[in-house]
């Protein structure tokens, strides 16, 4: 057989020689044609009959290789194996991409091959080892009866093609999952030690059939092929080198049989091996004996080296690899060429390329890979493919191969082309997105224009008719004022919305003013009052029971009362919209605003009447309100009031009222003003003791801090130069420019460290005070300089028709804020009636004359001079609103039904007749007596929340606290709201002011004992008031004292 492979083999070679003859005879030719132009040659009928002729050559050549590739390879009989000398056959194929194969079957005698070419037919049977007479041509042809096999592998039923290929030579078989490996005959003495047992060498092997799987070439398999194969060797070896024969390895060796085989098929090269090993392992002996000796590590058989990317093609290492493998050479020579370019790029100095791995390498991608390049797959074909994988992968290692200048220009052309084009673009997508938000800011403000523009139309249009109404008020208010009217009370505090925030009870304060119901004592007047909160029915009870009976009712018990015959009406609304807005503190006329329903009932209430509005506070709301009932507001129009409602509008007021206030100035904006303000006063000011800081916008003394003067190092020595210039040369300027330099220098320290607020609940520290007095604009005011200091409240109403008049005043009562109202003593009698009726007449045609109408509240303060002992009265607040002691005030004339008499300081009260009298006193009018009264409004005990109204009247009952309707005289209380109940208001009738002011003290203390322990004494300011009150009781003791001593005998 030996030879006649080498026979084929030398014909194989032969007609490829004939086709490269012919082919360079065409070429030659064509030259001659060339040369040859003169002389006629038929060029082209040579050239077709070359062609022709090439073309027939060509096809026998593929036949032939056809015919030897199908061939069924049998191993010959094993016979004197020692004496003979097998021959390696010189054609030599790509053997690493041929697939593993082991031996499944039992032995298969060889047939001659003469007979294989006899019967093309009989081939295809017997290469189809599932065709029902494969056992029968293989019987007849090769002389081999197959063992019957009952139970077949279900793998190796489902194959349906032979797959063909060389014969293998096998050193041992290894067991389950483990392959052994063949040893090259040249280090067959130096690496086997042993050999396997002599009877496995009688078996010979038939090729097993396998299913055509596809083939899946990835990276990752052919890395782990790559690591698998430097730890097992799983492949079997190829006996191809010429020349070589089989040598006796020791006594008891047996050489190994070998079989030479035509080139294998396109098909066999493209099977993987672990496909072709499948099921190969059931046929090896499971005998102790049998099993396999370990065989080591083997190297690749065709190792050539590139050194610097380049293939020197002289080496003996190269030449014998391509000689080795001349017919596939041309799918051989993309994968080299590849993988030089890929050593030259990246400048890897030296690199050992196995033969075997690069062959099957270029088979599979040359299958499947020929559109992408595998950088990875050509790595594999590497022996030292970590080295120069770690080469290949380090930043940099391309640009200093072949072509690393260019590669590097490109890559930085492309990195800085990707720069500007992903600058460009987020530039563009910035500007996009700033179109975008441009755009939808545009039209938000667009929006917001047209919706503000159409809400200034609408409120000056409700301005508009606001003035008309105005006007029409002031017109026939003599005539509304003398005829049955409807007045729509609304106490809403329209302060500032941070202000409202800040508020604790924002709802209860509103409705602190309730006792605006009492003036439904009037049988003209109809009263509908709008509540901020939702009332319990045991207040319900207690008002119904109090404005029905002209106040005959002791606070003990409401229910049980008759109505007399003079009922009131009056009509207590809530704004639905309370409950939408629960903790938003909204003024009530915004409530009311968004209240349809109650405002509805409103508009019903009053058709066909005389009605007007009072409200409290002024809001841009107001107006709204009364436009959508249509009816004028008793006050002035929000910007007026806004203006002159702060300090620093006050203070304009008075000036132009002409009456005394104190030293200060108003409309301070900045810390460099205000301390040379307060550096001027103090120089022009040396008896003042106390300076006082207000915010414009606060109220009920939270936006106010005081700083005692006593505190300052250079006042002595400011006060020295003062008694040594004397009062008349001090008023120089250029005497009082060195104290006032020196007040400068250290008036900021002064306020830093002794500056205090005078409620800490609002303002913790004069840092926080500061920062809202500069921002709000604020006044510095002297404190009055006397240890006797009173203050007052005097109530009046500025009528649309132009006139003044005083409704209610009263010497303040505090609390533990000195600069704070909680109550007051009516009528007051601190000031001469006539003194206090002529400021008030001031500042009332002063307020008339800006426009300002409706109520007002003027606040004053009394005391002596200690230099000439005259009493003064500086004017320092104004409040343009209806006051807490105006309302509480209507409530103490309905219950007593006496008048309040400003202008003489006299509270009058008729007493109830006899049963008994004569008939010539029955049309007499009732005696009249004067009587003084408490008034607290602002009343607070956490404890009170403990107790029900009902239970805290019948309380106060059993403790005699009550109001006695025959001697109009006693105690009674107003309460504000059903859930917390901290809050109250109390007001005590008696004879005279000692009296009365006993009285409260007495019940303060009766209730405070009552609700409270020991351990329980919750928040109050009751005993700030009895405290206060004590200090005003021994005023008036000394006071009595000092005027029976003056009285002339």
């Amino acid at each position: 057989m030996s030879d006649t492979l080498q026979s084929e083999d030398k014909l194989g070679a032969v007609l490829v020689k004939v086709q490269d003859d012919l082919r360079q005879l065409k070429c030659s030719l064509e030259k001659i044609a060339v040369s040859e132009r003169g002389k006629p040659l038929d060029i082209q009928a040579l050239g077709n009959a070359i062609h022709k002729t090439e073309s027939n050559i060509r096809k026998h050549a593929e036949d032939y290789l056809k015919t030897v590739t199908e061939q069924l390879l049998v191993l010959p009989s094993i016979e004197d194996l020692q004496k003979k000398t097998v021959q390696i056959p010189k054609w030599k194929p790509a053997l690493e991409s041929f697939p593993d194969v082991r031996p499944q079957r039992e032995d298969l005698p060889g047939a001659s091959p003469g007979e294989k070419h006899k019967s093309p037919v009989a081939m295809r049977l017997l290469c189809n080892p599932a065709h029902p007479n494969n056992r029968a041509i293989l019987y007849q042809k090769c002389g081999v009866s197959l063992p019957d096999v009952h139970k077949r592998n279900t793998n190796a039923a489902k194959h349906h093609r032979i797959i063909t290929g060389s014969t293998v030579r096998l050193q041992a078989f290894g067991p389950r999952g483990r392959h052994s490996l063949a040893i090259p005959e040249e280090d067959m003495g130096t690496n086997m030690e042993t050999v396997p047992d002599p009877s496995l060498l009688h078996m010979s092997i038939q090729h097993k059939a396998a299913s055509l799987h596809p083939r899946e070439d990835s990276y990752s398999s052919k890395i782990a092929l790559l690591g698998s194969r430097s730890r097992y060797h799983k492949q079997l070896k190829w006996e191809t080198e010429p020349g070589s024969t089989c040598k006796q390895i020791g006594s008891k060796g047996t050489p190994p049989w070998t079989t030479k085989t035509p080139p294998p098929s396109t098909t066999s090269k493209s099977m993987g091996h672990e496909s072709l090993m499948q099921g190969a392992k059931d046929f090896v002996p499971k005998k102790p004996q049998n099993l396999p000796v370990p065989v080591p590590v083997n190297i690749s058989k065709y190792p050539f080296t590139i050194t610097k990317g380049r293939i020197n093609p002289v080496v003996a290492d190269f030449c014998h690899f391509k000689q080795s493998f001349s017919l596939c050479w041309s799918s051989v020579v993309y994968a080299l060429e590849a993988l030089e370019k890929l050593l030259r790029d990246f400048a890897v100095p030296l690199a050992k390329v196995s033969g075997e791995r690069l062959v099957e390498f270029a088979h599979s991608w040359d299958n499947g890979w020929r559109k992408a390049l595998p950088v990875i797959g050509l790595l594999s074909v590497l022996e030292n493919w970590e080295e120069v994988q770690g080469l290949v992968l380090r930043p940099g290692q391309r640009f200093k191969g072949e072509g690393g200048i260019e590669a590097a220009a490109i890559h930085i052309q492309s990195c800085w082309r990707r720069y500007v084009a992903r600058t460009a673009y987020l530039r563009h997508c910035r500007r996009k997105w700033a179109a975008g938000t441009i755009a939808i800011s545009w039209l938000m403000h667009t929006q917001m224009r047209r919706v503000r523009k159409a809400l200034q139309a609408r409120r000056f249009r409700q301005l508009e008719n606001h003035r008309s109404r105005a006007q029409h008020l002031a017109a026939n208010w003599k005539h509304i004022q003398s005829s049955k009217r409807t007045i729509i009370h609304i106490p809403s505090l329209g302060y500032s919305q941070s202000q409202r925030l800040n508020l604790r009870g924002f709802d209860i304060l509103q409705n602190s003013q309730i006792n605006r119901l009492c003036e439904v004592r009037d049988e003209n007047v109809e009263v509908i009052y709008i509540c901020p909160q939702h009332l319990g029915k045991d207040i319900l009870r207690y008002y119904t029971s109090l404005l029905k009976c002209d106040g005959a009712t002791d606070g003990a018990d409401t229910g049980t009362t008759e109505a007399s015959s003079c009922v009131r009406c009056f009509v207590i609304l809530i704004p639905e919209a309370i409950d939408y807005f629960p903790t938003r503190n909204m003024c009530l006329s915004t409530l009311l605003k968004y209240s349809p329903h109650t405002l509805k009932r409103i508009r019903n209430l009053i058709q066909g009447k005389q009605a007007y509005i009072v409200g409290g506070v002024a809001h841009v709301d107001d107006l709204a309100v009364a436009d959508e009932l249509g009816v004028p507001i008793l006050g002035p129009e929000p910007a007026i009031a806004q203006l002159y409602s702060t300090k620093s509008g006050g203070r304009r007021i008075f000036t132009g009222a002409e009456v005394d206030v104190p030293p200060g100035q108003g409309d301070i904006y900045s810390l460099n003003q205000l301390h040379e303000i307060l550096a001027e006063l103090m120089t022009q000011n040396f008896d003042v003791q106390r300076w006082l800081f207000k915010i414009d916008s606060e109220h009920s003394g939270c936006g106010t801090a005081y700083c005692d003067i006593c505190h300052l190092s250079c006042y002595n020595w400011a006060l020295q130069e003062y008694h040594r210039y004397g009062p008349e040369l001090w008023n120089t300027k250029w005497i009082q420019e060195s104290i006032l330099l020196r007040y400068l220098d250290e008036i900021p320290e002064w306020l830093t460290r002794y500056a205090r607020p005078a409620k800490t609940s609002h303002y913790p520290n004069w840092a926080c005070f500061l920062k809202t007095f500069l921002r709000q604009g604020g006044v510095v005011e002297a404190y009055p300089p006397s240890d006797s200091v009173t203050c007052l409240t005097v109530d009046l109403l500025l009528e649309p028709g132009g006139e003044v008049t005083m409704l209610s005043c009263g010497d303040q009562l505090h609390g533990s804020c000195q600069l704070e109202a909680i109550g007051s003593t009516v009528p007051q009698t601190s000031v001469h009636p006539e003194i206090l009726h002529t400021i008030c007449m001031r500042v009332g045609q002063a307020c008339l004359q800006r426009l300002i109408v409706g109520y007002v509240s003027v606040d004053l303060a009394t005391f002596l001079n200690q230099n000439t002992m005259e009493q003064k009265v500086w004017a320092i607040d104004l409040d343009l609103t209806y006051s807490d002691q105006l309302a509480m005030t209507q409530m103490l004339l309905m219950m007593t039904g006496g008048t309040l008499n400003c202008r003489t300081g006299c509270f009058e009260v008729p007493m109830p007749s006899r049963e008994k009298c004569c008939e010539h006193q029955t049309a007499a009018k009732p005696p009249v007596v004067n009587r003084f009264a408490v008034i607290g409004s602002h009343l607070f005990h956490s404890n009170l929340s403990m107790l029900y109204h009902n239970v805290f009247f019948m309380m106060c009952k059993a403790h005699g606290i009550r109001f006695n309707m025959k001697k109009k005289q006693g105690t009674a209380f107003a309460p504000y709201d059903s859930s917390e109940r901290c809050s109250i208001g109390m007001i005590t009738v008696s004879e005279d002011l000692q009296g009365a002011l006993v009285t409260f003290a007495r019940n303060l203390s009766v209730i405070h004992q009552e609700i409270s322990s020991s351990k329980m004494q919750g928040e109050t300011n009751f005993k700030e008031l009895i405290k206060d009150i004590e200090d005003v009781l021994q005023m008036t003791v000394q006071n009595k004292l000092r005027a029976v001593k003056h009285k002339p005998a």
